[in-house]
């Protein structure tokens, strides 16, 4: 038995995996950092990052459909064009003068970038590979997306922002994005062409009518519904501590930026292992069973705990082992991915939709929580709220995987 199979790893795809890995890098070398800077700037960085959320959940909703609609390949490179729209217009306009407006305007263009880029790599593999491999490949490709965008980009991000500025480093992400979209789309041979035989014979206007068509799988499939509201309350806590976390870290506890960007960095290298384990033991303990325990009793768990760790003591490596649990425990719905596509038999690229649209949202939806509820109940407040949410998604997870009477 080779390496491939061994893993789970779609030996077909690898240099797709390898390109997801380099982009996801390239999008990634920002997010140790932008949130304290744009706030010392005297901006405001919750609204920006929740437009920014805005774009990557419309962009997520769209991204499993359009690839059903125009291909997987020509969606992949139009997520590639977009960013390098975007971070050209967010780098060389909007950081270079500060210009709030443009901020803003650019950001959320290069946030409809990466969802239609990696997001669309999800229902190529969700195709190509069998269903006893499924969850085994959907854990490798959260380990290259999160590795990519979570441990590289946050590591590189935190040093060159030092080395060499803020906007020099985020002109450095056009030469990973480009180097991954190569990999992923040319070196890679494996065929997209005929992942939707029956939808490339159908006319532009019948194309049209099945995207909309498809959106309403949320409607016919509630189940479905319900796995794309545990993907929001999967993800939710990520993108709020982007937020808040290198600012609360800092000014309470007296940590630096660099400090914070190896922790950041560290602990998504605890989450990148166990999604390909997670993949794994969801594969043969139960895909619903792993989202439940590790998934969301995890969770609740984690986040409190990395939250509260510096007040149990403000030590470098027990925060980051703190932090290490939860990312291991975010890990426990690499499941999803495999379990809500199974749900139907047909409109599986809708059902990833639905899936990305979760992953898009609690992007715009964690900087929101911070903005609406920071003033009322405090950052501490928020992190019950998140625990709270973890412990109801484990109870949504329980009635998907239910049988249907």
């Amino acid at each position: 038995m080779n390496f491939f199979d061994k893993t789970g790893l779609p030996k077909s795809l690898f240099w797709a995996f390898l390109g997801v890995l380099i982009f996801m890098m390239g999008d990634g070398i920002e997010q140790t950092w932008l949130s304290k800077y744009i706030e010392s700037q005297g901006l405001d960085h919750e609204l920006l990052f929740t437009v920014y959320g805005i774009s990557i959940a419309i962009s997520s909703w769209l991204s499993g459909v359009i690839a059903e609609t125009i291909g997987v390949r020509k969606t992949m490179w139009l997520g590639f064009a977009i960013y390098l729209v975007g971070i050209a217009g967010f780098a060389g306009l909007g950081m270079t003068g500060l210009n709030y407006p443009t901020l803003l305007t650019t950001y959320a263009i290069k946030g409809f970038a990466y969802p239609l880029f990696a997001y669309t790599f999800i229902v190529w593999i969700t195709y190509r590979v069998g269903k006893e491999r499924l969850s085994s490949a959907q854990g490798w490709f959260w380990f290259v997306f999160t590795g990519g965008l979570n441990v590289l980009g946050a590591y590189y991000g935190a040093y060159t922002k030092e080395a060499i500025g803020v906007v020099p480093t985020l002109w450095t992400s056009l030469i990973f994005v480009s180097i991954g979209a190569i990999l992923a789309l040319v070196v890679n041979k494996c065929p997209d062409t005929n992942l939707f035989a029956d939808s490339n014979q159908k006319s532009n206007q019948s194309k049209f009518k099945e995207l909309i068509h498809g959106l309403g799988i949320i409607k016919r499939e509630p189940k479905v519904l319900m796995g794309g509201i545990v993907r929001i309350i999967n993800s939710i806590s990520q993108f709020a501590f982007v937020v808040f976390l290198p600012i609360y870290f800092t000014e309470s506890y007296g940590m630096t930026l660099i400090e914070w960007g190896l922790i950041w960095g560290s602990v998504f290298m605890f989450n990148i292992v166990f999604n390909l384990i997670f993949g794994i033991v969801g594969d043969r303990l139960g895909w619903a069973q792993t989202i439940i325990w590790f998934g969301g009793v995890g969770c609740a768990v984690g986040v409190l705990l990395f939250y509260y760790a510096p007040e149990i003591w403000n030590n470098f490596w027990f925060i980051l082992a703190c932090g290490g649990f939860w990312c291991v425990m975010l890990a426990g719905y690499v499941p999803l991915s495999a379990l809500v596509p199974s749900l139907v038999e047909k409109d599986k690229g809708a059902a990833v939709s639905v899936l990305n649209l979760g992953a898009g949202l609690a992007t715009f939806i964690g900087p929101l929580l911070v903005k609406l509820l920071k003033e009322p109940i405090g950052y501490t407040g928020i992190v019950w709220v998140i625990a709270v949410l973890y412990i109801v998604s484990s109870i949504l997870t329980y009635y998907i995987a239910k049988p249907s009477k």
